[in-house]
């Protein structure tokens, strides 16, 4: 028998978003560092970072076109070499056959329409994250969808003048 008394876990939602922080180390993008796990009944089952596809050159080599361009946050996603992180993390698990309907997406940010579009598709059912981004398309998005939408207020270290909250929206 475990006896879990005094013991100080974390929430599963605190647990899968610290680990969406050590999957952001990962990234290659020089503007933010973005990280996402895929889970489902509390197990995890793909993770992804923003960065340039398998194989390709990095933008630390390249350097950023969007930086180099002054192309705004929330603007012109196209004009960027890398994938996000819950693109790669959705690829993840297509390449190895899981299915990801009905799990949650952690990921350190708000995703961005293109994003929710992805995830919505995948059958994504709820999605956790910590830092909002400027994209009110993909709010719109999600509320129509159904997705149960969490902004988490866990760990947030002396960013309140950063932080925006969304409404949020729930099945």
């Amino acid at each position: 028998m475990n006896d879990n008394k005094g013991l100080d876990r974390p929430s599963w939602d605190e647990y899968f978003m610290d680990i969406t922080k050590v999957v952001a180390t990962r990234s290659t993008c020089l503007r933010r560092q973005i990280g996402a796990v895929i889970v489902k009944e509390q197990r995890l089952l793909s993770s992804g970072y923003n960065g340039a596809p398998c194989g390709l050159t990095h933008c630390g080599e390249t350097g950023c076109i969007r930086a180099n361009n002054q192309v705004p946050s929330g603007e012109r996603q196209e004009l960027c070499r890398g994938l996000h992180a819950e693109q790669s993390a959705v690829v993840q698990a297509a390449m190895y056959g899981v299915s990801i309907r009905d799990a949650t997406i952690y990921s350190t940010h708000q995703p961005c329409s293109a994003c929710t579009k992805i995830l919505i598709n995948a059958g994504i059912k709820r999605i956790v994250y910590q830092y909002s981004y400027p994209d009110k398309l993909a709010e719109q998005l999600i509320a129509e969808a159904g997705i149960e939408y969490v902004l988490s207020l866990i760990h947030i270290d002396c960013l309140f003048t950063h932080l925006t909250l969304p409404t949020i929206y729930s099945v």
